[in-house]
């Protein structure tokens, strides 16, 4: 197991609603410290950590999260929020699709969403969460379908915030069904460094967690 690795493709994350400035600079401090992939942090603190991490000297690519957790604000406020995180320093987006339109099955719908909020970051990565919890396999396959059409770099499994986070069975099917070149982010639930490796070995390139990082400072001490 190479953790150097793993921590290098962690998106080292802290959404939860009562997250205040001194938990996000020490997960900054942290995202910098052992080199991951970014911070996935609120959009309310995206300026205010990129501005840190100018000031520190450091590199460190800023994600927020928008449309989050239930993906069913409008097209053109999801556009206006990547918009807006870009603009304060924000490199990587990633959106919830509008669940009830999946159910529905109004897959050009949400391909037309995708890419209007990819053309709102302005150049920077997007990534797409699907929320796999709430959707059948035949859904999660058609929804690589749409990913795979779409201008955005990634789709993700879960926001961490509903009924379940991301599975094996889930990376093995998007692995599957995604084009080459498109790239698979596993998040929430990711329990250990066991459990990163193999979402890793099953086809995700990015990971989103809070607790490798946790993980890693316990095996230092």
């Amino acid at each position: 197991m190479d953790i150097k690795n793993i921590l290098s493709k962690c998106d080292h994350t802290l959404l939860g609603v009562d997250a205040t400035w001194e938990q996000i600079r020490a997960i900054v401090d942290d995202g910098m410290k052992y080199d991951c992939a970014s911070v996935c942090i609120p959009a309310s603190f995206v300026k205010q950590a990129a501005d840190y991490v100018n000031e520190q000297g450091g590199h460190l690519p800023i994600c927020t999260v928008i449309g989050f957790p239930n993906g069913y604000a409008t097209t053109a406020s999801k556009c206006f929020m990547a918009s807006d995180a870009v603009d304060n320093g924000a490199t990587e987006v990633d959106m919830v699709i509008n669940i009830g339109w999946a159910k529905e099955g109004r897959w050009d719908d949400i391909l037309d969403e995708i890419n209007q909020i990819k053309s709102a970051c302005k150049g920077k990565l997007l990534k797409v969460i699907i929320e796999c919890c709430l959707l059948t396999d035949e859904e999660k396959i058609k929804m690589c379908e749409v990913v795979s059409k779409s201008d955005a770099e990634f789709i993700k499994t879960s926001t961490g915030f509903s009924t379940g986070g991301a599975t094996f069975d889930d990376i093995r099917l998007m692995a599957e069904h995604m084009i080459p070149g498109k790239q698979i982010k596993a998040a929430g639930g990711i329990a250990d460094l066991e459990d990163a490796q193999k979402f890793l070995d099953l086809g995700a390139h990015r990971l989103g967690t809070s607790r490798v990082v946790k993980a890693v400072k316990a095996l230092e001490k």
